[in-house]
């Protein structure tokens, strides 16, 4: 069960116009579940999105990639997206390049377009050859039930090890223009920053140029999905798109504009929020922890600070545990590669209680009082360097025998 997280509720997820949402059960992997989902698009929408650095990128990675970089050289605008669950084809070779664009071409069939106007994203199980002919086969169904209102669904059916879907919604108001906003994301294990295992899908209905929604979507990614970590390791397939629909009247033609300040902060707390859940319902998780670094010389050293605490196996267990051995912290900081750092200027504190002073420990600290903090679902780390002005803050969670579990049973 997620950590603090409740279940999103379909009547609260709100229609974006200017995208319509269809799923099916394809028997991809298991029979009877929502496996496809297909978002159409309307014309005059843009699309940008920020992509998995692992090297072994998957195939509708490299498709997607692809399809994108032809819109930037002047080809026909996205139409839709399709994305399947239970099966990754990541580590299939050209045969896993042939399958997504054969994907790409069967929907663009449907739907009256050319195939490099489909966006395909797949995830699930690694180095297994993608059942398409099921994909084609559900693909009618999807597109026949293409309807606004369909966002719950959306988020049921790109679930993996999820143990539940991941939406909200919220509609902000913006020197007199409405913008309604919804989005979903999936993610529960194989999470680290750039990206995580982890799909993300946020559509608005403001009009947003190209170049504009391309630093957009960095920026968003950058403040949530690339500051979540549950396990250290980089997926073949994590994906982060944003969809600017245009069917509202909020128009943003440049970065100078006015209102993009407003929109880009609107957006990148819906992406945080997003992100949250996937630490939230970590396989195996109990506890969500925030880990926050201040007074960096830099914002670059002090994320490498708290990655470095935050994929640390002795911390983790430690939470899970709620054994205040703090001093595994102080360790994971030290070896974070921060070569000078003074460690006689560091204070830490776990929620409100002073742990570390100058490096050594707080006289006044009880093992009681973090064995209090340590108890709690919702922890935070607060470290301070004493040589910058910098911060940074990424979230993670605890490693439970039962992240031990789902990983060992995963393919079965």
């Amino acid at each position: 069960m997620a950590v603090n997280s409740p279940l999103p509720v379909a009547a609260d997820l709100k229609p974006v116009n200017g995208i319509e949402i269809g799923f099916a059960q394809a028997g991809i992997k298991k029979p009877n579940r929502k496996d496809l989902l297909v978002m159409k698009l309307a014309p005059g929408a843009t699309v940008a999105g920020v992509f998995t650095k692992n090297r072994f990128c998957a195939a509708p990675v490299q498709v997607s990639k692809a399809n994108l970089a032809a819109v930037a050289d002047g080809g026909a605008p996205i139409v839709a997206l399709v994305v399947n669950t239970g099966n990754a084809n990541a580590g299939t070779g050209e045969s896993g390049l042939a399958n997504a664009n054969q994907t790409c071409a069967a929907l663009a069939a449907l739907l009256g377009c050319g195939a490099q106007q489909i966006l395909p994203f797949s995830t699930g199980v690694i180095l297994e050859p993608l059942p398409v002919d099921r994909i084609v086969a559900g693909l009618p169904a999807a597109v026949a039930n293409l309807t606004l209102d369909n966002w719950f669904n959306a988020a049921e059916a790109i679930m993996t090890t999820d143990t539940q879907p991941k939406a909200a919604s919220r509609t902000v108001v913006i020197d007199g223009h409405s913008v309604t906003m919804t989005g979903i994301s999936k993610g529960a294990g194989m999470i680290k920053p750039n990206m995580a295992t982890m799909l993300g899908y946020l559509a608005f209905d403001a009009k947003v140029a190209q170049p504009v929604l391309d630093q957009l979507v960095r920026h968003a990614a950058d403040h949530s999905f690339n500051c979540i970590t549950i396990d250290g390791d980089t997926s073949t397939n994590d994906s982060f798109m944003l969809i600017a629909t245009g069917a509202g009247s909020l128009e943003i033609a440049d970065i100078d504009s006015p209102h993009y300040e407003a929109l880009r902060d609107a957006v990148t707390d819906l992406a945080r929020g997003l992100a949250q859940m996937i630490i939230r319902d970590g396989e195996g998780a109990t506890k969500f922890i925030t880990i926050t670094i201040e007074q960096g010389g830099s914002v670059e050293e002090c994320r490498k600070i708290a990655y470095s605490i935050a994929h640390s196996p002795l911390v983790k267990t430690a939470f899970f545990a709620s054994d205040p051995n703090l001093g595994r912290i102080l360790a994971a900081i030290g070896y974070a590669g921060v070569d000078d750092l003074d460690v006689t200027k560091l204070d830490m504190y776990l929620d409100d209680v002073w742990v570390a002073q100058s490096g050594g420990r707080n006289p006044d600290y009880q093992e009681a009082d973090g064995q209090r903090v340590m108890q709690q679902s919702e922890i935070t780390v607060r470290v301070t360097l004493g040589r910058g002005n910098a911060s940074a803050t990424v979230w993670t969670c605890d490693l439970s025998h039962e992240y031990v579990t789902i990983n060992a049973d995963y393919r079965s």
